[in-house]
């Protein structure tokens, strides 16, 4: 999405223009803060109030899936230091986020906070004061009539949406975040070029897809044809009903369910486990065999399970089952799954403790 929706009442070109040569994600959580705000009906917006909007927005991005915004990057650390001073959940609720940080008394989360006012509000509007170079001040002082149609005024302590604006921003609003999102997204991958799933790390979904399917259409079938597995991680013997589902590379980083990355684990350990990673020299050669005798037990019993379609990641095609020996199929697994590790490890995600 490249461009914005046309306008002939405000200058719809200088507001396309804030996003051109990006070198941090502040502009993108600026906007997106404003037009959420404007979408409750507000046009007088406390400015901590956008700025907590900010890093709600980029919360679970930065604490869950452990995304670089890049080293630069000043919203990034902010959220890091903010997640050790409040007591927030890193999964807690956007809204909660928000209240949370607008209300705050902590001094040094203040401070974190105050920071992007230095520095967000008026370098937003440039293109609307192209001729002014980094003046703070002036560009205060010019937006508080709406020079040049600026989006909006800003002062101390509020942003004043400029009424030219309101309408056009409203009845845009879920475009506007599309573009906005696309344009992160874009940003985003340039700094994390081999994380999977950009696009879906941007924002907590509201409910996370079970793992039923997987549980009854695959693994209850492999243990009732086999009879119990033993869990990689603590030799707990596993029967039917008496295991979790869980993702061998932490769905925080690879962001899907894809069988090949799922196998039975002991529940009190899944638990535990959250989303730390595996460590591949005492972990990969127990998981590679459950997921052997699993996929060749669901070939032979049922060669048209779709789920079988999640190893074409690894095999040429699903006959290879019988055709590869079986070290060249370890070897298939371990380039599949070694990379990923050593990415997340390299993005932030840590190594189980045992």
């Amino acid at each position: 999405m490249n461009q914005l929706p046309a306008d002939k009442t405000v200058p719809i070109s200088l507001l396309s223009s804030c996003f051109n040569n990006t070198s941090a994600t502040y502009k993108f959580y600026w906007f997106l803060s404003i037009l959420e705000a404007l979408e409750k009906g507000h046009h007088q917006i406390n400015k901590q109030g956008l700025f907590a909007g900010m890093v709600a927005n980029a919360w679970y991005t930065i604490n869950y899936f452990n995304l670089s915004f890049g080293k630069q990057d000043q919203l990034q650390r902010a959220i890091k230091q903010i997640l050790s001073l409040e007591n927030i959940a890193i999964d807690a609720k956007k809204e909660h986020i928000i209240a949370a940080l607008s209300t705050t008394a902590q001094p040094e989360t203040i401070k974190h906070l105050r920071y992007f006012d230095g520095e967000v509000p008026y370098r937003f509007l440039s293109p609307w004061f192209s001729s002014i170079k980094g003046s703070k001040q002036e560009i205060y002082k010019l937006s508080q009539d709406f020079s040049n149609d600026c989006l909006y005024a800003v002062n101390q302590h509020e942003v004043i949406i400029n009424p030219k604006w309101i309408n056009y921003l409203t009845e845009n609003s879920g475009i506007l975040k599309a573009f906005c999102y696309w344009h992160l997204c874009i940003y985003l991958q340039k700094h994390n070029p081999n994380v999977p799933d950009i696009a879906n790390k941007l924002f907590k979904k509201p409910q996370r897809s079970g793992l039923f399917k997987q549980r009854k259409e695959f693994w209850d079938i492999v243990i009732h044809h086999n009879g119990p597995v033993k869990c990689i991680y603590t030799d707990t013997t596993l029967n039917l009903n008496q295991y979790a589902v869980e993702h061998f590379v932490p769905f925080a980083f690879v962001s899907h369910d894809l069988i090949w990355n799922l196998i039975p684990a002991d529940k009190c350990f899944n638990s535990s486990k959250s989303d730390k990673l595996p460590i591949m020299h005492k972990h990969f050669d127990a998981y590679f065999e459950v997921q052997e005798v699993a996929m060749k037990t669901i070939f032979d019993l049922s060669p048209t399970n779709k789920l079988l379609q999640d190893y074409l990641t690894i095999l040429p095609h699903l006959n290879a089952l019988n055709s590869l020996n079986r070290e060249t199929l370890k070897t298939r697994f371990r380039e599949n799954i070694q990379p990923l590790i050593t990415i997340a490890a390299n993005n932030g995600f840590e190594y189980m403790k045992f």
